[in-house]
């Protein structure tokens, strides 16, 4: 799959279900993002061309968005982690998610309803640097009316997605 279809996900061909080999290769590679086609074709119990068929169609299709590592944020020297939740401007939200991808730190950005517009997960080295970030940096951003810091004490990764 390409930047821009990952960018745009309606240049994506429409979804195909999901069998239930497929979410086994799914499971299998949220556990372990860097096993083999090989290991990947034994577990599942089907050859290694099918497998890796399924892998590069489940990558085609946008199912598997990309390969990545996980990180323990602490050990990695970001100490502090918060959720921010922001009251926009209303149709800023294109503009305020370019904005906020530029900000050290970004780990997720959400575009969520309720009483807030945005929720966004942030990490930085100490809480010194995060005050830096959202009182001179977001709350910078013009259409960002209002911010609200939550501090994140301690947290679990899944890594899993327990739907498949």
């Amino acid at each position: 799959m390409s930047d821009e279809q990952m960018a745009n996900p309606s240049e994506l061909p429409p979804a195909r279900p999901l069998d239930p080999i497929d979410r086994d290769i799914l499971r299998m590679l949220q556990t372990d993002g860097r096993a083999s086609v090989r290991s990947v074709a034994e577990r599942v119990h089907i050859s290694r061309a099918n497998a890796y068929a399924r892998i590069n169609r489940l990558i085609d299709d946008g199912v598997i968005r990309g390969f990545s590592a996980r990180i323990n944020q602490e050990r990695a020297g970001q100490g502090a982690s918060a959720y921010i939740t922001l009251k926009i401007v209303q149709n800023s939200w294109r503009t305020v998610r370019e904005k906020l991808q530029e900000l050290p730190g970004t780990a997720h950005i959400a575009l969520v309803s309720g009483d807030f517009d945005v929720l966004l997960l942030v990490h930085t080295p100490d809480n010194r640097a995060l005050r830096e970030l959202v009182l001179t940096r977001i709350q910078a951003i013009p259409e960002v009316l209002g911010t609200r810091t939550l501090l994140v004490f301690e947290e679990t990764d899944l890594g899993l997605d327990t739907e498949l």
